[in-house]
């Protein structure tokens, strides 16, 4: 098994040991190169030993965990971020398609992040989730244009939620579609999953099978459930049960 060379950041002295003698106990291949106080230490260290990996607290007094990202000349390793944050900051995450871990940092959870982290290494596959990750993070308390990065078998592909029209469920995969009949994007997870995330920003569930953009929407034909027709003309069944829910919904978003 390849060594994973790593470096923790995190200006709490005792969160770097506590650390430390997790991955000592839970993640032997993992080999220590440096203990981080600072974003300007840390950058430093980065320089010095090139890392596979790098752990890396998020609130930091003077530069943050993405000021230290952002002034990078290149990121060539892998980031396990390390947070205590709220909500919004963990969507970003999600969005995002990176791993995070809350602390006080769990056991099971550390060793399935490392694992994940070791594959995309391994791989040399990367870049495109962390890339969203600080885009979100900049773009968060303005009006954002928030990027969704989609997991799919070639990798991640990156689109703008303003994009998607709807999503398809398919099985394990959700299908999402795009305009200007650009080609759909099969993701490797469950249509539930980006219901729970996609909630917030404009979706919402009309069917088993569609998770639509309410941005998107063109018209609402009624019927037991009735139909919507978005942006591209596709029509999409409304579910009687889900009928309720789609008006209320539609009150809010148009403010009629």
């Amino acid at each position: 098994m390849k060594t994973i060379k790593t470096i923790i950041v995190d200006d709490e002295s005792r969160g770097l040991m506590a650390l430390q003698r997790l991955f000592q106990l839970h993640c032997p291949d993992l080999e220590i190169l440096a203990l981080c106080d600072s974003a300007d230490d840390a950058a430093e260290k980065i320089a010095a030993y090139g890392p596979d990996l790098v752990f890396l607290d998020i609130a930091m007094p003077g530069k943050n965990g993405f000021d230290l990202l952002r002034d990078l000349p290149a990121i060539d390793f892998e980031v396990i971020f390390i947070t205590a944050h709220d909500k919004y900051m963990l969507q970003a995450f999600q969005f995002s398609a990176m791993d995070y871990l809350l602390k006080p940092v769990d056991n099971d959870l550390l060793k399935a992040a490392v694992e994940r982290a070791t594959k995309r290494i391994l791989e040399k596959s990367g870049g495109a989730p962390l890339e969203t990750l600080l885009h979100n993070g900049q773009q968060w308390d303005r009006q954002p244009k928030k990027k969704l990065c989609i997991p799919s078998v070639k990798g991640f592909q990156v689109v703008l939620l303003d994009d998607i029209i709807y999503c398809e469920g398919s099985g394990n995969y959700t299908i999402f579609h795009l305009p200007n009949k650009q080609t759909a994007i099969h993701a490797s997870k469950p249509i539930h999953e980006y219901e729970a995330l996609l909630e917030d920003s404009g979706f919402i569930r009309i069917h088993k099978s569609y998770l639509i953009n309410m941005g998107h929407i063109k018209e609402y034909q009624r019927g037991e459930g009735g139909r919507v027709v978005l942006s591209n003309d596709f029509s999409a069944e409304v579910s009687r049960r889900k009928k309720d829910l789609f008006i209320s919904r539609m009150k809010e978003y148009f403010k009629y």
